[in-house]
């Protein structure tokens, strides 16, 4: 088994969610970091250990981003992490995975399970550093984790949708 670290700089979490009934809305959460322990011959025994910064939240729309901090959505103040923590990992064919874990949100810890495409095979960068790469994703209900603000709309509908994208673009270094 190796011990592989988040490259925060080279690693996107992402979501969107839906806004007036319309359209998505995307965002990132700009800082995160973790510790991702694989072997390709053994990844049932993957673990995954991964910690966001809430604050970091970038929707493009700095009134929005506050919000979104505010005890209305994630609370930031209060509940300034999100974490996930694997507890079992399948292999369905080379080069992907089914990882499940929990997610905690707001304090609230829910099950979830991500579809990974990846990891990609072993690869030097110009650094000396070895480096592998993966793309997970999963669905949320934000309600599930206490994020309930919403407002009606004049023509019907709510504002904010309730299912949340979550799309992570992982890079991770080998530790030396």
């Amino acid at each position: 088994m190796s011990k592989w670290t988040i490259d925060p700089a080279h690693t996107t979490a992402g979501f969107s969610v839906r806004h007036m009934m319309i359209t998505n809305v995307r965002g990132e959460f700009q800082k995160l970091e973790g510790t991702v322990t694989w072997d390709p011959a053994t990844p049932e025994a993957t673990q995954i250990d991964a910690t966001i910064d809430v604050a970091s939240i970038n929707t493009r729309d700095p009134q929005r981003d506050g919000h979104l901090k505010s005890g209305d959505f994630l609370d930031a103040e209060k509940f300034p992490k999100l974490s996930f923590k694997s507890k079992s990992v399948k292999a369905k064919g080379k080069e992907h995975l089914t990882v499940t874990g929990d997610l905690t949100v707001r304090g609230v810890t829910k099950e979830v399970v991500l579809d990974v495409e990846g990891p990609s095979a072993p690869s030097a960068d110009p650094f000396g550093n070895t480096r592998v790469g993966a793309t997970a994703t999963t669905k949320i209900k934000r309600d599930e984790f206490g994020i309930t603000w919403n407002a009606a709309l004049e023509a019907g509908g709510v504002l904010v949708g309730n299912d949340v994208n979550i799309t992570i673009d992982i890079s991770l270094i080998k530790q030396k």
